[in-house]
């Protein structure tokens, strides 16, 4: 039985915590093309405090949220959480019932269109349509992608979401890295970073991660070729050399941003003669700042390539649901809270110490001794 209300974390204004108020709400419904999934657990994402805070300006002195569109999308109340693993547990018209009780995975985006190479205007659910902070969610049939992999929990799989691992891998594309290629992966431990690394190693790129150094066991382990501590700023192009045998980096994904953006173009631009390609910038974040200061003659002189990164296609999204029921990509789960418990989770995840490798997921109440409990932080 469905029932006809539900429990949910409601976003209603921009600011602090305190706007995020758990609430009975009503149970939605799917509609044409839609399935009702029942959610079992739901990665957090640092995009959902940077949407609360309205923390996305593209103006100076600017609060807001995506409004890429020309119109802002994220209206309240709202239901957060992108990454969404869960059940399908009614269908709407247009939608086979064979699909009732599939497990499975959200690829996150609104799309503006049916199928393009390139999606300009982004929003994404738990933004511009409720999210998965909730026990039930209504969600197009053909972007929640059956995941019946045995050896994935729930909370495993929502770690593997598209926010951060699409994200990632539209980095990737967008500067066309190739086998062979040295890469340096800026915020190195977390969910985007953690992701980056996994998809360099598939497509044979040599990723160098960039973290503290209590990090660098776990990330080695993930795939890292060598591990630089972020903390050293005056010798880091230095270490870089000594760590890629004197040879410059070929791409930078970056997630970082800040005074730190400099230095990272300096990794690529040591020895332009044995360069096979043009060094390029992938950004997707400003964690370290949201301003750099770059001189314009070293981007153009040295011929940098930047490509910034929000969201990515449709396509890539099949092909990392395809790696991910093939096992070539693999969660970084850090652990999980219950959705009652959203406040201290949101603190958590702005406070994380030494220990916090990849993704907190979040998960309902009802749901929480099969789903959560086996990765609980609530002692943390």
């Amino acid at each position: 039985m469905i029932p006809s209300t539900m429990k949910a974390m409601v976003l209603t204004g921009h600011g602090g915590i305190e706007k995020l108020e758990y609430q009975d709400v009503t149970t939605p419904s799917p509609g044409p093309g839609q399935v009702l999934v029942q959610v079992t657990a739901t990665a957090k994402n640092n995009t959902d405090r940077k949407a609360r805070e309205g923390l996305y300006p593209t103006k100076k002195g600017e609060m807001t949220s995506f409004q890429m569109g020309g119109k802002p999308t994220l209206v309240f109340p709202r239901i957060q959480g992108a990454d969404i693993a869960g059940r399908v547990v009614a269908v709407g018209d247009g939608v086979p019932e064979s699909r009732v009780g599939e497990r499975g995975l959200l690829d996150f985006n609104i799309y503006a269109d049916a199928r393009r190479d390139i999606n300009l205007t982004p929003d994404y659910y738990g933004h511009g349509a409720d999210g998965g902070f909730a026990e039930y969610v209504a969600l197009p049939a053909d972007q929640f992608h059956h995941v019946p992999n045995p050896d994935l929990s729930d909370a495993e799989l929502a770690a593997m979401g598209m926010c951060s691992y699409q994200t990632a891998y539209h980095m990737v594309t967008s500067a066309n890295l190739k086998a062979g290629e040295r890469v340096l992966v800026t915020g190195a431990s977390g969910g985007v970073g953690t992701a980056l690394i996994q998809l360099c190693r598939i497509i044979g790129a040599i990723p160098y991660a960039v973290s503290k150094p209590d990090k660098a066991d776990a990330l080695l382990g993930l795939g890292a070729e060598a591990v630089l501590d972020r903390s050293d700023l005056p010798s880091f192009v230095e270490r870089v050399k000594q760590a890629t045998g004197g040879k410059p980096i070929d791409a930078v994904m970056d997630l970082v941003g800040g005074e730190m953006t400099d230095l990272f173009i300096d990794t690529m631009i040591f020895d332009m003669n044995t360069r096979s390609d043009y060094p390029r910038l992938s950004i997707a974040g400003a964690s370290g700042g949201n301003i750099s200061e770059i001189l314009w003659t070293r981007i153009y002189l040295y011929q940098v390539q930047i490509f910034g990164v929000s969201h990515g296609t449709r396509e890539e999204a099949e092909q990392l649901m395809a790696w991910i029921r093939g096992g070539q990509l693999k969660p970084v789960l850090h652990g999980a809270f219950r959705l009652s418990d959203l406040h201290r989770a949101e603190e958590y995840f702005v406070n994380r110490g030494s220990n916090y490798l990849g993704k907190i997921v979040i998960v309902p109440d009802s749901m929480w001794d099969e789903h959560g409990k086996p990765w609980s932080l609530e002692s943390a």
